[in-house]
């Protein structure tokens, strides 16, 4: 079949750029005119640049480091200053690099994507690898900053420089680091990710630097790391055959070793050394050879001694182990101590794990108690590789949809129940969030699975309101409440209620709840997001000319099949940064590599369910098709731009009420300044507001 829109793929091409400054003047025209767009769009930015962020840190040395964005610093500033100031209201700040003044010096619109400070030898916490991306792509370059110079140092001088690519640099010592990058021909995968892990020195050629482990073409990427934690430094590489399928390579000597030895668990599993230990995150169920008949479920979370390991003879104890309604969100360990981070129906739990003292012994646990309720707590350690009493210092950053984030320090040093979460910042209010509350419900599948969602309604609500139903349902990624100024702002302050549904495809129940909308059964998640939309309508929370959807990715690929298959039930879709054109996305860019997610279609046995969620393929006509917004960004290099361009493109075919607008830079996210977000989120609330309020 001859794809009539196949020249919108073409993504600089003087054709295709044309068509989309044509659909840009008339979304600017046609949203930009609607009562209230340059209201919403400024009390948006006034959240995003506001001076009264909380600004979080990482730590390196003596320092916390913070990266800052604000209306006089577009581009933003990276900067630091000490423990002691950061504890303050009005830190003082020591500026390292303004990136805009960086972008003007270059011509050339920098994104900030992170920087790494060195941590061992005579140049420790002088010298930084600094990460920058032109426009906001994934792919971005490496280079060496001096700390002390405020200055980059150039390659002549002996610097570090990764080229432009996808890719990334580990710091060994001050003249070695480990680096996975894009070095000419044939260095990349078919997913278009490194497939070398090297080894480079200083003053060597990238291309001549030492090659670790070489990956075939059809593996997904190669990625390398570095633990520089002292007494336990090593480094690792990671060969990555799938999305959900990788090994772990350690490599005890970074600097001139070459014994690289596996990790062997199984391929689905998630290892990872901390100090003496190996734990273990199983994707799948599990039965270790040298641990007799035991069983691990899907979902536990193991730790045996890395030595006893090595050794052939590992003793694996479960830290965490699922039931039907509990799953593993994340962990974190500090010096002395894994944190756990669990669900339990969504709602999350804290718990603080120590090592027994003897090799018998048990794991102790204590809860970290005082969250508020639906809340989600992100744990970070300060500095876990600090051998001292702030070794077991740890961050809690804590927001809900109805409650502003704050920052709270809380000591896991002292033996037995953590301390008391000391407070050091708290973000105000962006909006009265006193009108609204919220609730938690589950609707029914059409196979009978129970699929939880939170709904943020109108407190007392007496009837029908508009309502924006936001999912995901991909990549075991789990939707948990989070605080979000600008839809406080742009929505939920005119009266409306918004939505998230966990449905399966997420992580929000574990490996199951995630495999069970895999490849052949994704049309589970679509059934649970309509589950959901049809309980919002008959609950009397909503009707279907008030009900909205949103997503963004995987997500687009979501609200893309619900356009096409539950037009009737809908009153308008956002789809941002789409899949949708499944018949293609193996070919547009880094697609290949969810191959694991969605099916091949070039594989005949997989086809015949991949083309059933092509929403580009299935947009007929003679339908009565819902209003539709589709955003994407030229700079997008994980998502093809031209799935939401052909999207549209089709969708006028049909007659279709279709509003198309491209970011010109802006990479997957979609922006690359808060100017640029403010905008952009301010066209899709009000294009929102103006199809469901009416």
């Amino acid at each position: 079949m001859v794809d009539p829109h196949l020249w919108l793929e073409d993504v600089t091409g003087d054709e295709a750029l044309g068509w989309v400054g044509e659909r840009n003047v008339e979304a600017e025209a046609a949203i930009g005119a609607v009562d209230g767009f340059a209201a919403t769009e400024q009390a948006i930015l006034e959240v995003l640049d506001a001076d009264d962020r909380i600004p979080l840190v990482s730590r390196a040395g003596d320092w916390v480091y913070n990266f800052w964005r604000d209306a006089t610093n577009e581009r933003g500033l990276w900067r630091r200053t000490t423990m002691e100031s950061y504890r303050s209201a009005t830190p003082a700040w020591d500026v390292l690099l303004d990136v805009d003044a960086l972008s003007a010096a270059d011509d050339t619109l920098w994104v900030w994507h992170g920087a790494q400070v060195l941590r061992t030898g005579p140049l420790a916490f002088r010298r930084a690898l600094v990460s920058l991306s032109p426009g906001g792509s994934d792919a971005d370059l490496t280079r060496e900053f001096d700390l002390e110079t405020r200055t980059f140092v150039a390659p002549e001088d002996g610097g570090f420089l990764r080229p432009e690519g996808k890719g990334g640099m580990a710091w060994v010592d001050e003249d070695t680091a480990l680096v996975a990058t894009d070095t000419g021909p044939d260095s990349l995968t078919t997913s278009g990710y490194p497939r070398t892990a090297r080894r480079w020195r200083r003053g060597t050629p990238l291309t001549e630097s030492e090659v670790l482990v070489e990956a075939g073409a059809d593996d997904m990427a190669v990625g390398v790391g570095y633990d520089a934690t002292p007494g336990h430094e090593r480094g690792y590489v990671f060969r990555m055959m799938g999305f959900y399928t990788s090994e772990t390579l350690l490599l005890d000597d970074a600097r001139t070793g070459t014994d690289l030895h596996r990790i062997a668990v199984p391929d689905s599993a998630e290892p990872a050394v901390w100090r003496e230990h190996l734990l273990v995150h199983l994707r799948e169920d599990w039965t270790p050879g040298g641990d007799g008949t035991a069983t691990y479920p899907a979902g536990s979370l193991l730790v045996t001694d890395l030595a006893a390991y090595d050794a052939g003879r590992p003793r694996f104890t479960p830290l965490f182990t699922p039931s039907a309604s509990t799953s593993l969100a994340g962990w974190t360990r500090t010096r002395h101590r894994v944190v756990l981070v669990t669900l339990s129906d969504v709602v999350q739990q804290v718990e603080v794990l120590t090592p027994p003292t003897a090799s018998e012994g048990d794991w102790e646990r204590h809860p970290l108690t005082g969250l508020p309720p639906y809340a989600t707590v992100g744990v970070r350690a300060v500095d876990a590789t600090d051998d001292g009493p702030e070794g077991d210092l740890a961050w809690l950053d804590v927001s809900g949809y109805l409650t502003s984030p704050s920052l709270a320090l809380v000591d896991l040093h002292a033996a037995g129940a953590p301390g008391e979460p000391v407070v050091l910042k708290e973000s105000p209010a962006r909006f009265d969030a006193s009108t609204h509350e919220v609730t938690q419900r589950f609707a029914i599948s059409d196979d009978g699975t129970q699929v939880p969602y939170f709904v943020v309604a109108p407190r007392g609500q007496d009837g029908p309101v508009p309502t924006l139903l936001y999912g995901y349902g991909g990549f075991e990624i789990s939707l948990t409440p989070s605080y979000s100024g600008s839809i406080g702002r742009a929505w939920l302050a005119r009266g409306n209620a918004y939505v998230v549904a966990n449905i399966r495809g997420g992580g929000e129940y574990g490996p199951a709840w995630h495999q069970a909308a895999l490849r052949e059964h994704r049309h589970r998640a679509y059934e649970d997001f309509a589950a959901v939309a049809r309980a919002l309508v008959t609950s009397g929370t909503t009707t279907v000319g008030q009900l909205g959807i949103m997503g963004g990715s995987n997500g687009g690929l979501l609200v893309g099949n619900m356009l096409v298959r539950y037009p009737e039930i809908l009153g308008a879709v956002v789809c941002t940064v789409p899949l949708l054109d499944m018949l293609r996305y193996p070919q547009l860019l880094a697609g290949a590599s969810w191959i694991a997610e969605y099916g091949d279609p070039d594989d005949p046995a997989d086809r015949p369910f991949v083309e059933e969620i092509s929403a580009y393929h299935r947009v007929a006509e003679d339908v009565t098709y819902p209003p539709v917004l589709l955003t994407t960004s030229t700079r997008d290099d994980r998502v093809h731009p031209g799935h939401a361009r052909k999207m549209a493109a089709r969708l006028r075919e049909v007659g279709a009420d279709v509003t198309y607008w491209e970011n010109v830079e802006g990479g997957h996210g979609g922006a690359s300044t808060n100017a640029q977000a403010a905008h952009k989120a301010a066209l899709e609330w009000t294009f929102l507001a103006s199809r469901l309020e009416g």
